[in-house]
């Protein structure tokens, strides 16, 4: 699991210096084992502070399941730790033990108590899919400068880390995680929408910042429900297609159940599956399985998923509004709108970036600077309208 983007931090920063027994040649051979062990270090960093990660969270749960879970993690991540390290003093390099980011602990703590544990499930599912992909590429890169028994345990570790993606997966139905997608997308609707509904209505009242609060308050209000129905509307509609098309494969599998195994067929064949392979699954298929398998099952909630848009987008609201109430000119609650409104749209996208396992800083400046861009766009909207008046 990755928090961050720890490959691209320095082996000093950690506190943990790789120094060589030997005396080095300087030769692209040497170039390259270089490199495979200063990526090996990094593994080492990041397994070792995952085993602490994992075993501080599991001290925290209040969910037994959930608890004995993350020990189980901790204690495997101790042995994939324990690997590369002895991985590094086999080839000669000197590796103290790492010092632990125990602000990283504390963040995942927060985001866990901030938006639950659906959050913090949905971020270490991301990161074990980058250690996947990682591992991987080593394996494929430094295959022939490892030994045997180095390779098959580098595709143990591998398999282990596909166990705990799967592990995270299956939690995340648990935790309802596709609402926290709606939370912050919803708190940042409301950020964007209404940012540029009081930036615009500041050059039009200037002088009357209590209007230009008001005036954002209800378009705030109005959004926050236009976002929660449609939201509901939106996913019931989802589940009583599926519930349609469900009740059709029923009919249909009672009819003509041959009918219903060739349209599974039509669909792994276009999916990219070999004819003969697709024709044997489906063979060994049973009516169920076929069902899930052509019709997904939903698990989202509309009335959930509704109220935590529409809340979201509220919260989002009182960011670009509050300043408007507390001073005497719009053009004084401007700014301190603005960088309220940056700073939360900064938090936002921090939070998408970690569910979703993109780069941080990205998606900080794609939301900051594309909502403050629609903001200074409504306030040459605005300005025009206010010398039409």
């Amino acid at each position: 699991m990755r928090v961050e983007e720890r490959g691209r931090k320095e082996n000093a920063h950690c506190g943990v210096s790789m120094s060589r027994r030997g005396d080095g040649n300087g030769s692209n051979d040497g170039d390259g084992k270089e490199e495979m062990l200063k990526t090996a270090l990094d593994f080492y960093i990041d397994e070792h502070s995952d085993a602490f990660l994992y075993s501080k969270l599991a001290e925290g749960g209040k969910d037994p399941e959930v608890r004995r879970e993350l020990e189980r993690l901790a204690s495997i991540e101790e042995g994939h730790a324990r690997f590369w390290r002895e991985f590094l003093e086999r080839h000669g390099v000197s590796v103290p033990r790492p010092r632990i980011r125990r602000l990283s602990v504390m963040s995942v703590r927060a985001l866990r108590k901030l938006l639950g544990p659906g959050a913090v499930v949905s971020l270490l599912e991301m990161g074990e899919n980058t250690a996947v992909k990682k591992y991987f590429r080593y394996l494929t890169t430094y295959s022939d400068e490892l030994s045997e028994e180095e390779r098959r345990t580098i595709k143990t570790v591998v398999l282990d880390e596909l166990e705990h993606e799967k592990v995270f997966q299956s939690e995340k139905k648990r935790f309802h995680v596709e609402n926290v997608r709606d939370l912050i997308l919803g708190m940042n609707d409301g950020l964007v929408e209404i940012l540029g509904a009081v930036t615009g209505l500041s050059a039009v009242y200037p002088n009357d910042p209590r209007m230009v609060g008001v005036s954002g308050l209800i378009v705030g209000v109005a959004g926050a429900l236009s976002m929660a129905i449609g939201t509901f509307v939106s996913v019931r509609s989802q589940r009583q297609v599926n519930e349609s098309l469900r009740e059709r494969m029923e009919v249909l599998f009672r009819v003509s159940p041959e009918k219903a195994k060739e349209e599974l067929l039509n669909r792994l064949v276009e999916g990219g599956m070999p004819e003969s392979v697709a024709s044997e699954t489906v063979e060994r298929l049973t009516s169920e399985a076929i069902m899930k398998l052509v019709i997904p099952e939903e698990s989202e909630n509309e009335v959930r998923s509704a109220l935590y848009t529409g809340l979201a987008y509220l919260l989002g609201v009182a960011f670009p509004v509050s300043p408007y109430f507390f001073v005497s000119s719009s053009l004084i609650a401007l700014p301190l709108s603005v960088v309220l409104a940056g700073s939360a749209l900064a938090m936002v996208a921090a939070l998408v970036s970690m569910l979703s396992g993109i780069s941080v800083k990205k998606k900080v400046a794609e939301m900051v600077l594309t909502g403050l861009g629609a903001a200074f766009l409504s306030y040459l909207f605005g300005s025009f309208i206010d010398l039409l008046k």
